[in-house]
């Protein structure tokens, strides 16, 4: 017991790690192994006189002789003899730790992931991923918001966003990673009661509905425009402009418009909207959806599982999803 006139003993000083070459702690471990200079230098593939001057630098460093000479030989010093296990487990560790890929496991990470891309995911690859993510993983949280096509290859540099989900082609940014989902075609649907449209949809009555059109920007021409105007036919009257897939089945299924919009979308509405589907009485060309990273995040872990459950939420294979080289332009429908 210390008495009450007697001070307390210093505490030991902070070792300052930015100052410590990492090499010289591996010739360090060489020394403690081997007890012998040359030894410990071919250990390690230096030269004698190399592990030599480590000695001397480690020596200044920890203020302790380390190696000293005996009857026999070098001998370690108490502090050396101190220092050997911990410097041996230490360095293993790190080793080990720069070595293995980092663990990542789905069943039991409470990871939150985030997700840019437009509503059209939200009806066609949500509910899927949403499934697999109940199966695979409960404890992940996830976030799926808008889409910025001027923000989001900055977003997905700087991991704010994990995934972007878009219509080919991308936007161009350094360092963006793509991977093909699927290819889509379109459709043309009405409500199942409507006037003038029963078992068939052909190009005069086409032309002769008012129609909507999916319009993100509030904008422009859809894919049905371009492909009226390089056949030589008058345009067509679009009633309704809306910026949100999911708000045009809906729309659809209460009034007399139609509407050119992707196959998918409208699976996932047509029995509880009670809709007619038809194939478009002109060819459109159908387009790519991408899934979109940056590099920064190709080998982790974590970021390939999430890429690979978002391929299988609309039941396309590995193999199949590859990254297209040549992926074709969605037009607004």
């Amino acid at each position: 017991m210390r008495r009450a006139h007697e001070t307390p003993a210093p505490s030991p000083a902070e070792v300052d790690l930015s100052g410590i070459n990492l090499n010289l702690m591996v010739a360090l471990d060489a020394l403690l192994h081997e007890v012998h200079v040359t030894r410990a230098a071919a250990r390690v593939g230096l030269t004698q006189s190399a592990m030599s001057h480590a000695l001397a630098q480690l020596r200044e460093l920890l203020g302790d002789a380390l190696l000293i000479r005996g009857r026999g030989g070098m001998v370690l010093t108490p502090r050396a003899q101190q220092l050997a296990a911990p410097l041996k487990r230490g360095l293993a560790e790190l080793r080990r730790a720069l070595r293995d890929e980092p663990s990542f496991e789905p069943a039991t990470t409470t990871r939150r992931f985030t997700v840019a891309t437009r509503d059209f995911f939200g009806s066609v690859l949500l509910p899927g991923a949403l499934e697999l993510l109940g199966r695979e993983a409960p404890g992940v949280d996830l976030s799926v918001l808008h889409v910025d096509s001027n923000t989001f290859s900055s977003h997905l540099e700087t991991g704010e966003v994990d995934l972007a989900i878009i219509v080919a082609p991308v936007p161009s940014g350094p360092g963006l990673r793509q991977q093909k989902l699927l290819t889509e075609d379109f459709v043309c649907v009405v409500r199942k009661d409507h006037p003038t449209v029963r078992r068939k949809l052909d190009l005069d009555t086409y032309l002769k509905l008012s129609h909507i059109l999916i319009s993100p920007k509030g904008d422009g021409v859809g894919a049905v425009d371009l492909a009226l105007a390089q056949r030589g036919l008058p345009p067509r009257r679009i009633a309704v402009r809306v910026p949100y897939f999911l708000i045009a089945p809906l729309a659809v299924s209460r009034s007399d418009h139609v509407l050119t919009a992707p196959r998918r979308l409208i699976a996932a509405f047509r029995d509880a909207y009670e809709l007619q589907v038809f194939p478009p009485p002109i060819p459109l060309r159908p387009f790519d959806i991408l899934q979109v990273w940056h590099e920064r995040f190709d080998g982790d872990p974590a970021h390939q599982w999430l890429r690979g459950l978002v391929a299988r939420s609309v039941n396309t294979g590995s193999e199949n999803t590859r990254t297209s080289r040549r992926v074709r332009r969605a037009p607004a429908s």
